[in-house]
């Protein structure tokens, strides 16, 4: 196989947008289903999304937050305070700098996280345990490669 300056696999013979396309729709529905195991954390997909960078990015501004989940100033606050209510996060002064202000998760916020989590990988194990042995190495080999897109 062939690469380019870029290290990007040259695929011969392979309609790489066709590939694109249809890994784009499976993540896509994939993501949907799973998310169907959160209705059990109580929350809206918006919030647990923010609380999952919370709890992975560790203490973040509220730009920052805004800016990872694409969405404007006013409607991270407004899910922020939603978490805060529940318990989930808390917002805490920066260490070095008084004027910033950090969002960052608490115990409960990365329990129910946790939670959720175990729920989703729980219904993708039983689904991957029903394939034969080649296509569950196939999707080992495809989640390495989705690790390496994502940078």
């Amino acid at each position: 196989m062939e690469t380019t300056s870029r290290q990007v696999p040259q695929v011969p013979h392979a309609p790489v947008r066709a590939i694109a396309d249809r890994l784009h729709s499976a993540a896509i529905h994939l993501l949907r289903r799973l998310r169907v195991e959160d209705k059990a954390m109580g929350l809206s997909a918006p919030r647990a999304s923010a609380l999952s960078v919370i709890v992975f990015r560790g203490p973040i501004t509220m730009s920052a937050l805004a800016e990872a989940e694409q969405v404007r100033r006013p409607t991270i606050t407004r899910l922020v305070d939603g978490l805060e209510r529940r318990g989930l996060v808390r917002r805490v002064g920066h260490a070095e700098d008084g004027r910033v202000q950090l969002v960052e998760a608490t115990a409960a916020g990365k329990r129910l996280l946790q939670k959720g989590r175990a729920r989703r990988v729980e219904r993708l194990l039983k689904d991957i345990a029903h394939l034969p042995a080649e296509d569950q190495e196939v999707l080992a080999r495809a989640a390495q490669l989705m690790e390496a897109l994502r940078g």
